[in-house]
């Protein structure tokens, strides 16, 4: 037996039709999909999630001595990610779409670009700083695992009778 739906499109189709839901999902928080469709995003999310738990937390600080304009030495202090929480980021980033972090009213084109310069994995970041750390929370709370979406149904779309479900991050 297949380990997942073929969803009736070849594997290139369904491979882009899983990221672009799976990426909309962690973006906005629900989508609106068909039951099947939900089922496999729902799978490949929760195994993101996990991921972001186990490693939302696995940073180090280094301090490094700087040289700035005026010849005097500085310490700036910057916060990295550890190898495994690297290795976490990139296996992210085989199953996400990449997506421009989104602008502040009234920000000008220059404020925004040095504000995400090497910055167009909002959606990871979005894992490891907002989803990861409240899983994490509520896992020590509750002494639980997994468990993070909630597929609600909607009933029969109209056209084609397919059962449509909203598909949400609790």
């Amino acid at each position: 037996m297949a380990g997942h739906r073929k969803l009736g499109r070849p594997t290139d189709q369904r491979m882009a039709l899983l990221r672009g839901q799976v990426t909309e999902l962690i973006n906005n928080g629900r989508i609106e999909t068909t039951l099947t469709r939900g089922k496999e995003v729902q799978s490949i999310a929760e195994k993101l999630i996990t991921i972001a738990i186990r490693e939302c937390d696995n940073t180090t600080t280094v301090t490094k001595t700087v040289q700035n304009d005026k010849a005097q030495s500085v310490e700036e202090t910057f916060t990295i990610d550890t190898p495994s929480r690297l290795a976490a980021r990139r296996q992210m980033l085989q199953v996400l779409y990449k997506v421009p972090a989104k602008r502040l009213p009234g920000e000008k084109d220059d404020d925004y670009e040095d504000r995400t310069e090497g910055m167009n994995h909002a959606v990871v970041e979005k894992l490891f700083r907002e989803i990861g750390p409240k899983f994490k929370k509520r896992n020590e709370e509750k002494n639980a695992q997994g468990g993070y979406t909630r597929m609600l149904k909607l009933g029969p779309r109209r056209g084609d009778a397919a059962e449509m479900v909203i598909l949400e991050i609790i």
